[in-house]
């Protein structure tokens, strides 16, 4: 029996099986064009599993030339229960194919991204937001066999295309088909968001300009119900009813217009827990954030595969009005 103070080797397993190293290695290592007879590869299992043997990662991306990583690389926004849900998801999806997730939230500092290829060597990469041509290259020369989005479409924005622009555009065609005719479009002061809320204001001017109407009415708050009420004091009336960037911000705006004794319609986004107690219940757009990542998974195996990914081919429904008493 090998010493249980040392890391467990193929050597170990070659001795309790009585087999050559050779071919305990490539039934372990799975290589291909061998013919193992089904009884000496099970012999080799069996031994491998008494003395509890597990790949050791950096020598198997010796030889691989990559590791079994997948990499999410996620921008500095703050990470709520939508993303946990969409990570946690993924995650299973790409477990389920012998990869491991892990993501990596990115600040934008220089060489910060390339560092972590040459740490990593991972199999796959997804990008919230595009990538830099600095950042590509770098993956080229490291040789990630699969990138999302795909290197030929550095201005892709993946985030706009799932929810961002989308939950604009939802929350304003709400309102609009309940008669309002002036919106106003309400952001959290938060920096970390600032692109993120241009893109949901975008869709929902978008939404306004479709429906031959004028744009949203762009305020920011900070999250408290003073702020809150000072923005809804300063548009004298004129917006019929409003979008809140997330389901926080239209919890202040709620909060913010009791302390003015006004009401207002108020649409939210996300579908936090929370939304549902608020007073009144708060109508919001929800994000099948599970089924998202899924999507992303899915579409970076195929890649893996060199098969088409088909990012873009997500359900019309994953995101959709839940209405409630808001608005």
């Amino acid at each position: 029996m090998a010493d249980k103070k040392r890391r467990i080797t193929s050597v170990d397993v070659a001795r309790e099986a009585g087999l050559s190293r050779a071919t305990v290695s490539f039934v372990l290592n799975n290589t291909p064009g061998q013919s193992i007879p089904e009884a000496t590869r099970q012999r080799v299992l069996q031994a491998a599993a008494r003395l509890g043997y597990t790949p050791y990662a950096p020598a198997r991306t010796l030889r691989s030339g990559r590791s079994d990583v997948a990499l999410f690389v996620l921008p500095d926004w703050p990470q709520g229960h939508t993303m946990a849900a969409l990570v946690d998801r993924a995650a299973q999806v790409l477990g389920e194919a012998g990869l491991t997730l892990i993501t990596h939230v990115h600040a934008g500092h220089d060489d910060e991204l390339a560092r972590l290829w040459s740490a990593l060597s991972p199999a796959a990469v997804f990008g919230m937001r595009p990538f830099t041509a600095e950042e590509l290259e770098a993956m080229r020369r490291v040789r990630i066999p699969a990138v999302l989005p795909p290197s030929e479409q550095p201005g892709y924005d993946v985030s706009d295309t799932l929810w961002i622009n989308g939950v604009g555009r939802l929350q304003a065609r709400h309102l609009i088909a309940k008669g309002h005719e002036r919106l106003a479009y309400v952001l959290p002061d938060d920096p970390r968001l600032a692109a993120l809320g241009r893109g949901r204001a975008q869709g929902a001017a978008q939404a306004c300009a479709e429906a031959g109407l004028p744009e949203p009415v762009v305020s920011t708050i900070a999250m408290d119900a003073g702020s809150a009420a000072e923005a809804v004091a300063s548009w004298r009336g004129v917006p019929t009813a409003v979008c809140a960037y997330h389901d926080e911000v239209a919890l202040a705006l709620l909060a913010g217009m009791r302390v003015l004794g006004t009401s207002l319609p108020v649409i939210g986004a996300d579908d936090i827990p929370a939304a549902r107690f608020a007073v009144p219940p708060l109508t919001t757009v929800a994000q099948d954030s599970g089924e998202i990542g899924e999507h992303i998974a899915r579409a970076l195996l195929r890649a893996l595969n060199e098969e088409d990914p088909g990012l873009d081919l997500l359900p019309a429904d994953v995101i959709h009005v839940v209405e409630r008493e808001s608005a």
